[in-house]
């Protein structure tokens, strides 16, 4: 895969290149990744980006012209898929990360200032994407997220294939809980049924316990989540103990 980030900020990026997860991908050569100054394709002789906006209002606006030329030279092929980081994106989600992971090339376009010129969003960019319903300064750190979240589903990124598979939203419920060693930590015990041995029965247990998470913290995931007979059987189990 190869990730680019126009951005005005690429020093930025220099640490998160090199690091954890995404230093692994980057050195065993799964993912390319490059910070681009888009404000080297400013033809102003001040290397301007932004500019006022038309009809009035407050802050300043991304001029198209750099950014449409930045892409221009980054994107080789349709294959390229642009990624517009704004608040009135779609909300960024495991399914989305998921999507992106099977592409080829990516461009996130990370912006400052009061917002971009329309026709970026109308005629360059594939995608608008979105972490929540706030504003950040810029979009080099929503950027950082969203690559992050794709990176580590590439094959070879994490040293075992499966780490990701029992991850929070990756079956489209939280995860359920974890313990390690000691097996007793100032009378805190480890449940029981996790010493037991019974692979089956622990599958059983963390499923329920998944089920039960997500119906306390974020039962809004339930309504799309992929539910067997069994997990309605015991969600409906769960609601019962709860109204009790």
């Amino acid at each position: 895969m190869k990730i680019d980030i126009l951005t005005l900020f690429p020093e930025i990026f220099e640490a998160f290149f090199a690091t954890s997860i995404i230093g692994r991908a980057t050195s065993l050569e799964r993912v390319a990744l490059q910070a681009v100054n888009f404000r080297d394709y400013s033809k102003n002789k001040h290397h301007k980006v932004d500019d006022y906006p038309y009809g009035g209002g407050q802050g300043m606006l991304l001029t198209p012209e750099p950014i449409f030329d930045a892409v221009a030279d980054i994107a080789k092929d349709a294959k390229s898929r642009v990624i517009l980081l704004c608040p009135q994106g779609e909300r960024f989600t495991q399914k989305k990360a998921e999507e992106l992971a099977n592409d080829e090339h990516l461009i996130f376009i990370c912006g400052h200032y009061e917002g971009f010129d329309e026709r970026i969003r109308e005629h360059l960019v594939t995608d608008e994407l979105s972490l929540g319903d706030f504003v950040l300064t810029g979009g080099e750190t929503a950027a950082m997220v969203m690559i992050d979240a794709v990176v580590r589903l590439l094959p070879g990124a994490l040293s075992k294939a499966s780490s990701h598979e029992d991850d929070s939203f990756s079956s489209g419920l939280l995860e359920f809980p974890q313990y390690t060693r000691p097996e007793d930590f100032r009378g805190m015990k480890v449940p029981e049924i996790l010493l037991s041995g019974h692979h089956a029965k622990i599958g059983q247990w963390r499923r329920e316990q998944s089920l039960k998470r997500t119906l306390e913290r974020r039962p809004d995931l339930l309504e799309v989540a992929e539910l067997s007979e069994a997990d309605l059987k015991i969600l409906a189990r769960l609601k019962k103990e709860c109204d009790m």
